[in-house]
């Protein structure tokens, strides 16, 4: 396709994205990239957004970093203790009642497969953020840091939420004073910067050899098909990604690859007007969009 052509196509694509957005009750932006062929796909790729869960990537891609630098010893066991000091959460060891030993590859499996925060917080605890931040911005990623673990936000939405607390989460007038939310008082990224990530993490720039293919398998672990993955219902397509979810806020990156071995990166970051905790619509347009900026990607091969 010529590049003018091309041009066209992208513009259409990226118009029907934002009606599609708009049919499901989100604005949205968009950055999909083909990681062989450097074809990419934006929409407001460089909006600076807070990005909660997606942040797990950054900490457990410097985990194998670290590791295949020997740095750091995968198999290392810690315990993480019961009790209130446990960082909350539904789903892994936070959602347990005893004191768990694990591996910090085990913890990395687990802060992906289910967005576990306390496996993901053992870690920051063994790694640090200035560690995963210098990291990042190695990695050319300059507008994602890190500024709390999980637990330090989490106790941040409780005191903005007031007296209400959780409950208080669908009030508009609470979720707008949420520190949280904020891309300049919490963690935060860009599309753009996490699709560059992942790219990375696919070429092996950021560990190789046994760390990169261990790497990718954690990154294959996640549960959650409700977003990104929902666009791509085919056995012989596979979808690697991170969900993201703060109240308003639904987000995805990850990478989907095809068995003619076509592999590309995307990042969706979204948030609603309605504040409701579940919004089906809002979830499952992610993955429309994720597919319909992959087709275009696929006709500029």
């Amino acid at each position: 396709m010529s590049g003018g052509r091309a041009s066209g196509a992208s513009r259409a694509v990226r118009g029907r994205i934002v009606d599609t957005f708009a049919d499901a009750g989100v604005s949205g932006v968009v950055h999909a990239v083909d990681i062989d062929s450097g074809g990419e796909l934006a929409l407001g790729a460089d909006t600076l957004y807070s990005t909660a869960s997606l942040h797990k990537v950054c900490l457990v891609a410097t985990l194998f970093r670290e590791a295949a630098a020997g740095r750091v010893e995968l198999t290392r066991r810690i315990e993480l203790p019961a009790g209130e000091a446990r960082s909350p959460g539904g789903t892994g060891v936070a959602a347990m009642l005893d004191p768990v030993t694990m591996s910090l590859r085990d913890l990395a499996s687990l802060a992906i497969a289910v967005s576990d925060n306390a496996a993901a917080d053992a870690l920051w605890d063994v790694l640090g953020l200035d560690l995963v931040n210098a990291t990042m911005a190695e990695l050319g990623l300059t507008r994602t840091v890190a500024i709390e673990p999980l637990r330090e936000m989490y106790a941040g939405m409780r005191a903005d939420a007031g007296p209400a607390g959780a409950a208080g989460l669908v009030d508009p007038a609470v979720v707008a004073r949420l520190r949280a939310l904020d891309p300049h008082r919490s963690n935060r990224g860009t599309p753009r910067d996490l699709t560059r990530l992942l790219a990375a993490i696919w070429r092996d720039e950021v560990c190789a050899g046994s760390y990169g293919v261990g790497l990718r398998r954690v990154l294959g672990l996640q549960a959650w098909s409700h977003r990104m993955a929902s666009g791509f219902p085919f056995d012989d397509v596979r979808v690697s990604g991170k969900t993201g979810t703060l109240p308003t806020m639904r987000h995805e990156v990850g990478v989907v690859e095809y068995p003619d071995g076509g592999r590309y990166t995307i990042a969706i970051f979204t948030r609603s007007a309605d504040t409701a905790a579940s919004l089906p619509t809002a979830d499952a347009v992610i993955g429309t969009v994720a597919r319909m900026a992959v087709d275009a990607l696929r006709l500029l091969r």
